[in-house]
């Protein structure tokens, strides 16, 4: 209060002077009388009042409570929490169209002839084994997801295996497409599908780098745990440089440590950070025994390896380890 009256002193007594006019003509005289006098009472008013909001401010400053700054702070915790909801529904709308729900499918009987552009075989008595996600690499429809997600697929001879991706264009249309496996690379639990696109513009995720990642930053997972397609979960980077084991039986080093809640269904989905780039590929949490519940240790390959691995999947279909 205190500062609020010397505010409104100080605004005041910075105005302008103002000054009758010199003129003795009785019109003059009148007008003047109409248009100052009330602008000084007012003037004069001002000052009183302002006046007396510092002395009342300085004679009960030492009765003051929190009370004032408790609600100025409210304020602006409320105002933090309004900015803080917006930024992330802002990041989920950013990346969502970007991230792709993944079904492995098995045939009932043996395959007829199918297009690309059906879904798997057009088949409805083809029964779901499992369920997870995957992100948009680029426009050419390269899908980026985890190896033990296809990985009844990848290693077929029945020839009754199928994947549906389902996704969305940048138009926001919904798509369902057969995924054809371009190539896996189970060492570090990375795989890359194709689907046609039939002239549909997609939306890649944008890509960021886990080099300069930190303990304790914000990161956010979205995929499709249990089903439940575009599900978002917060939290943050919990540890670094972790090891975790590959479906080949060697270890994935480097690995990020996250509690975003990451569960069967999200295998496959982006990590990303407060800007909305990849920084991860989700894979793996750690159940509590016998339940089936996540413990909140949860698992992500960082986007550097993915980085050197996807490419040479794609052209290739073999990862880089081995080539050389």
């Amino acid at each position: 209060m205190v500062v609020l009256g010397s505010l409104a002193l100080h605004a005041i007594s910075s105005s302008p002077r103002l000054h009758g006019s010199t003129s003795t003509s009785s019109s003059s005289s009148n007008y003047q009388d109409f248009s100052i006098k009330p602008l000084l009472l007012a003037r004069r008013r001002a000052l009183v009042f302002g006046s007396s909001l510092v002395v009342a401010s300085l004679l009960n400053f030492h009765n003051l409570d929190s009370k004032p700054h408790s609600f100025f702070s409210a304020i602006a915790q409320e105002e933090d929490l309004q900015t803080e909801e917006d930024r992330v529904v802002y990041l989920f709308q950013l990346t969502s169209p970007s991230v792709v729900f993944i079904k492995d499918l098995e045939l009932a009987k043996s395959p007829k002839n199918s297009s690309n552009n059906t879904t798997p075989n057009g088949d409805e008595s083809a029964r779901v084994e499992g369920t997870g996600s995957g992100f948009i690499w680029d426009k050419f429809g390269h899908i980026v997801t985890n190896y033990h997600v296809v990985a009844k697929l990848a290693t077929d001879k029945s020839g009754l295996q199928r994947c549906e991706v389902t996704l969305v264009d940048s138009e926001g249309n919904s798509l369902n497409r057969e995924g054809k496996i371009i190539g896996v690379d189970p060492a570090y639990d990375l795989a890359v599908l194709k689907v046609e696109v039939d002239g549909h513009e997609l939306k890649p995720a944008g890509v960021g780098t886990s080099r300069n990642l930190r303990v304790g930053q914000s990161c956010f997972a979205i995929g499709n745990p249990y089903g439940y397609e575009n599900t978002l979960t917060t939290g943050v980077i919990s540890g670094l440089g972790r090891e975790i084991p590959s479906p080949n039986g060697r270890a994935i080093k480097g690995a990020i440590q996250t509690d975003a809640a990451i569960n069967a269904g999200n295998s496959g989905g982006p990590l990303i950070d407060s800007y909305g780039h990849v920084i991860g590929v989700n894979t793996a949490t750690f159940t509590r025994k016998g339940t089936g519940v996540s413990s909140g240790v949860n698992f992500a390959i960082p986007i550097d390896s993915v980085l050197r691995t996807v490419p040479y999947l794609i052209v290739y279909g073999t990862p880089y380890s081995d080539r050389f």
